[in-house]
């Protein structure tokens, strides 16, 4: 018999997708208390790679296919105690648009100047780092 505790729930992986001098953020239908804008992101299935995950999840929600380019890094979110872990994604195919609507209600591409707009408590360092070097480049 298993017993799950929260500390066993699967870990979140979030896709870093950059296009254009922009990331894709969208914004969640139920957030998760401050956490309305964010990465496309979901849960990592038993057995799966969170790069795979990464990618899977970006396709579904928002019918981007990517590849996973290299894992940013992981901590435990501050705000949900989820495991998170970013990966750096590049695009390969398809056209960004909200393909799961019972969990998004939009998505946008944000300049990098802007993303204190949609993140106001600032972004886990290892990715603000790569979109710092991404965007401003």
């Amino acid at each position: 018999m298993t017993q799950q505790t929260t500390d066993e729930r699967p870990g979140i992986a979030a896709a870093i997708v950059v296009q254009e001098g922009r990331v894709l953020m969208v914004r969640r239908r139920v957030s998760e208390g401050q956490l309305s804008w964010q990465f496309p992101a979901g849960e990592v299935e038993p057995g799966e790679e969170r790069e795979a995950a990464a990618v899977r999840e970006t396709q579904e929600e928002t019918g981007l296919i990517v590849e996973a380019v290299k894992l940013l890094g992981e901590r435990v979110h501050p705000k949900t105690g989820r495991l998170m872990s970013y990966t750096a994604c590049q695009i390969v195919g398809g056209t960004a648009h909200v393909a799961d609507t019972e969990e998004l209600a939009e998505l946008a591409w944000v300049a990098h100047s802007d993303i204190p707009e949609y993140v106001p408590y600032g972004l886990f360092e290892p990715v603000q780092d790569y979109l710092d070097g991404t965007l401003s480049a």
